[in-house]
């Protein structure tokens, strides 16, 4: 570990100077010819209309965007099993370097960490339901990397994406959202047990509950505002009205808040148990895997594409195959690191917005990321009750896709709602899937239109069949 700390200590050597040699006035300055400078001819900041300036600041605004996930990710990931301070570390290594692949080899403005959605499904589906290890579950997100490369490679990758309905894309992300907030209404105590209804309203009278509800509003007014950073602000609020109540422990010194040791992933550093994950054959997990990452990447790459002019009159992406080949050996990465799979994310749009238009801008939130490394300590002071909320939110946000989906044909709108009903109530997103899937195949045959039916889903509707038969 130690021979790895000093590559990045290497790397850091090369890379600050630049970095903040880019912040000086006079290099920023419109007088200067940028044509002469590295960062432009690489990232051909002048082709593209844009400058470091705008850049830094589009990378920063991007950041703040999402720096929750240093706080939420872990908070998840410790439920699964595993250790609390390597999963900060396992994020934030794996957030940073794989956003600044994304800006050096991609040259696109696009911000890659740990997914959201697919982090609930490793930790309360994978290591919940089926109650298999930590490693296991890595083991299996390390084997969808590798299909995720193969499929890329091949570009079979893009096939799969062109042959799902997008009424089906969209209720994926529905109700993978739908689950998402089921977990935070949970954790927050305004959802709990009852022996007659399976679930009902929590107590509003306990302090954590009315702190996450306060912190629901918190969150979606800033939101409703355009405030930068509107999830991490709601996270940090409440947890400091925790502290103040003395609901959750304080921090007791300037070392309990910043460290300069950086926090160790040694323990879940190549833990993968690929072999376990082949042995149990978990075909439908890995599955699962694959295909939450290939509609949640492509649905953001077309987003934040669109909302930086990349994308062409022909709705192709500038550099796609670079970005998925970025993502999928990211996957990887991802599990030798000790973290859920990694997905590019949609606060990307928040730099694109800013002015963002080239990898310049995930280098600079790739370094922020890695930067935040001595704030870890802060993440384990952050209670369940005040990143509940945030889980709430970011379901709320994925509601907008339901938009996308075709009701006025049944054969279409009906699948669509089996899979988003079913991921929360089953508590399983494979199950959401198996549902939606199967029944678009059978609706579609009976009513005399097979021929929407592609192959592709052909195939992924027999799997689930295969796996509903043997559940």
């Amino acid at each position: 570990m130690h021979c790895f700390a000093i590559d990045f200590k290497t790397f850091f050597s090369y890379l600050l100077p630049i970095f903040f040699i880019s912040l000086s006035e006079d290099y920023m300055s419109p007088q200067v010819n940028a044509n002469q400078g590295f960062l432009d001819k690489y990232f051909s900041l002048s082709a593209k209309g844009t400058t470091i300036k705008t850049e830094i600041i589009a990378g920063l605004t991007t950041f703040v965007a999402m720096a929750y996930i240093i706080f939420l990710n872990p908070s998840i990931l410790k439920e699964a099993g595993i250790p609390y301070e390597a999963a900060v570390a396992a994020t934030i290594w794996t957030a940073g370097i794989c956003t600044l692949a994304m800006g050096i080899f991609a040259n696109l403005p696009v911000a890659v960490a740990p997914g959201m959605g697919i982090n609930t499904f490793f930790t309360f589906y994978v290591c919940g339901t089926l109650g298999l290890p930590w490693q296991t579950a890595l083991g299996a997100v390390f084997v969808s990397g590798i299909i995720f490369l193969l499929l890329t490679i091949t570009k079979l990758r893009r096939l799969i994406i062109d042959s799902v309905p997008m009424s089906l894309k969209s209720a994926v992300v529905v109700g993978i959202g739908m689950f998402i907030a089921f977990v935070g209404l949970q954790e927050s105590g305004l959802v709990v047990d009852n022996g007659s209804t399976l679930v009902t309203l929590g107590s509003l009278k306990s302090p954590t509950t009315l702190l996450s509800t306060a912190g629901i509003l918190i969150i979606g007014m800033l939101l409703a505002l355009s405030v930068k950073g509107a999830i991490l602000i709601g996270i940090l609020v409440v947890t400091i009205i925790g502290m103040i109540m003395g609901i959750t422990p304080a921090p007791t010194s300037l070392s309990s808040v910043i460290s300069f040791d950086l926090p160790a992933f040694s323990e879940t550093f190549l833990a993968m148990d690929i072999m376990g994950a082949i042995s149990y054959g978990l075909i439908t997990v890995i599955f699962t895997f694959t295909i939450v990452e290939l509609f949640d990447n492509i649905g953001t790459l077309i987003g934040v594409s669109r909302a930086a002019n990349l994308m062409d009159e022909n709705g192709k992406i500038e550099n796609i195959d670079k970005a998925l080949l970025t993502d999928s050996i990211g996957t990887m990465f991802s599990a030798v690191m000790g973290t859920c799979t990694v997905t590019s994310y949609v606060e990307s749009t928040a730099g694109a917005n800013a002015g963002g238009r080239t990898g310049l801008t995930a280098v600079v939130v790739g370094v922020c990321f890695i930067l935040a490394i001595v704030l870890a300590p802060l993440a384990s002071l952050v209670p369940t009750f005040a990143t509940a909320p945030a889980l709430i939110i970011v379901g709320a946000m994925m509601m907008k896709n339901i938009t996308y989906i075709n009701f006025s044909d049944y054969t279409d709108s009906i699948p669509a709602f089996l899979t988003v009903i079913m991921m929360p109530l089953s508590y399983s997103i494979t199950s959401g899937f198996g549902f939606g899937f199967t029944s678009y195949c059978i609706l579609k045959c009976i009513c005399g239109k097979y021929k929407e039916i592609t192959p592709v889903m052909l195939g992924v509707t027999i799997i689930f069949m295969i796996s509903f038969a043997l559940h």
